[in-house]
This record gives structure tokens, C-alpha cells and sequence, in this order.
């Protein structure tokens, strides 16, 4: 089996190193025969160049990586199929056609139900108790493609959406290996998407995670404080027209309680800490 992988953060990791170590076949023969990856971006004040987890791994390995999916047909990349989780890009239809069985992309939602850019962080925000993961056959339209596999995951009441993003791709890798050469082998009969169930979600900006606590429902605020982590987080303003992070909350009797602040420029600290410091008092009256 020959692999094209897209991907770019580390949460996505399990599913790579999973179909290495199920399908490599001796040293140096990974079943992976390219990546396709973000192109790596400068940090800090020295602007040093920074690469994706799936760009190191692959780098580690020997395995050669793109920054462009268009650069698979380009070098004509020999390949079976792609699996694609959390690239970052559109893959174009010509791409999708040049790998005999086309691109498996693994999606954090059911589908039809929060296609886009941000399903985990909506199902969170919105109260879901559940969401899952589908993985689609790829077509020219985002998140549409006919289903192959897809799974059902409980959100936990202190989930946020890095806690439960983790769980589900380590999942994913999992539920991958079980169903991937039964599609090969024409054993999966594809779903076509109902589309009149569809919903969608954007991409989140940093600006997405205010919220004006007065007046809010206690439920509401907790489920914004968890889904906005780890990005954009939420926040707030104070009397003085400061930003202030709402970095942890939980509920208690209905009520909620504020853990985990951060002033603009400061240092995480306790709500306690918080408010013995600044005399402020963040509430929902």
C-alpha cells in the first residue's frame, strides 16, 4: 500500500505514525511515500523557521514532503490513495484524481452535521453531548465527499476542544486501520451526505472569543470558556476597557466558576489571585 498524507498539527500525529506502523513492510520502507504539509512559517523575534510535527516526522523518516498538494501530480507521486486529517487547504479535484483510490479525508463531526473549519469547537459551544468523526471519500466540495466510516464519542462535561480533539484522532487512527484495505478491496459501499441535514462552522478569528458575561446564561459561558481552548480562548473586558483571558471555568450548582484568568500582558493566574490583585469581580449580574 502507497500513501499520500495530508496533515499539518501534532494532534493529527496518531494517524500517520499508526499507518506507518501498520503497513510498513521493513526498514526503511514506509508504506507513506509523501507528505503534504503547511510550509513552515517564521516564529518569534529571530523569525526562526518553524515546521509542522507531520514535516519533522517525515523529515526523520526520509520520506519526501510538499508544501502544495498540486506537487504530487507535479512529480508524479506514485500512490494508492491519500488520507488527509487537518491540512489546512483545499485539495484540488485534479489531485484528488491523480491517486487511484482518491483521498480518505477523516473529519472531527458527523457529518453532514458542523462541515468546515471548527466542528469540535461548535459542538462544544453549542452543548452537544456528542460528537464523532466521519471519514468522507473526498470530492471537489468541502466536506460533502460520500461517507466511508464514522463513529459516535461523548463529550465529557470539562472537555474542551483540545482535550476532546485529542481523543478523537486518537481514535481515528484506530478505527483507520480497521476499515482502510476492506475500502480498498471494494468491501465499503460509500454514503452519499443528506444534504438537507448539513450545518457549517468557520474558520475562528481571535476576535470570536469575546463574550460579554453580564447578563449570560452560566451554561452557556462555561461551554464558550471550554470550546474557545486552545484557540482563540476566551475573553472579556473589565471596567477599565482591558482584556482579560477567561482561561478555565467550571460549573457548581448552576453557578458559575471562574478558575483560570489572564490579564493582556500578564501571566495565567487564579480567579483568587485575580481579584486580590486588581479588585475586579467578573460575573454574570
Amino acid at each position: 500500500m502507497k500513501i499520500v498524507f495530508f496533515g499539518t498539527p501534532d494532534y493529527v500525529m496518531p494517524i500517520l505514525t499508526s499507518l506507518h506502523k501498520k503497513f510498513v513492510t521493513g526498514p526503511g520502507k514506509s508504506p507513506i511515500v509523501a507528505v503534504v504539509t503547511q510550509s513552515p512559517k517564521p516564529i518569534g523575534r529571530k523569525q526562526i523557521l518553524s515546521y509542522s510535527p507531520v514535516d519533522k516526522w517525515a523529515h526523520d523518516h526520509r520520506i519526501p514532503t510538499y508544501y502544495q498538494s498540486s506537487e504530487i501530480v507535479k512529480n508524479e507521486v506514485d500512490a494508492d490513495i491519500g488520507v488527509c486529517a487537518a491540512f489546512g487547504e483545499i485539495i484540488p479535484e485534479f489531485v484528488i484524481g491523480h491517486l487511484k483510490f482518491g483521498i480518505l479525508n477523516i473529519h472531527p463531526s458527523l457529518l453532514p452535521e458542523y462541515r468546515g473549519a471548527s466542528p469540535i469547537t461548535y459542538a462544544i459551544k453549542d452543548g452537544k453531548k456528542e460528537t464523532g468523526v466521519t471519514t468522507i471519500l473526498m470530492d471537489d466540495k468541502v466536506d460533502h465527499g460520500k461517507i466511508i466510516s464514522q463513529f459516535k464519542e461523548e463529550i465529557k462535561p470539562d472537555d474542551t476542544t483540545e482535550t476532546l480533539r485529542a481523543r478523537l484522532f486518537e481514535r481515528s487512527a484506530k478505527v483507520l486501520l480497521e476499515f482502510i484495505e476492506p475500502y480498498l478491496k471494494g468491501k465499503i459501499t460509500p454514503k452519499v451526505q443528506d444534504e438537507g441535514k448539513a450545518t457549517y462552522t468557520k474558520k475562528l478569528l481571535k476576535e470570536d472569543g469575546f463574550i460579554n458575561l453580564t447578563g449570560s446564561d452560566p451554561v452557556v459561558v462555561n461551554n464558550f470558556i471550554r470550546a474557545m481552548q486552545p484557540w482563540p480562548i476566551a475573553w472579556t473586558y473589565l471596567p477599565n476597557e482591558k482584556r482579560v483571558k477567561l482561561l478555565k471555568s467550571h460549573l457548581y450548582e448552576g453557578k458559575l466558576i471562574i478558575d483560570e484568568v489572564q490579564l493582556e500582558g500578564k501571566t495565567p493566574v487564579s480567579y483568587k489571585q485575580f481579584k486580590a490583585a486588581y479588585g475586579f469581580e467578573l460575573g454574570l449580574s
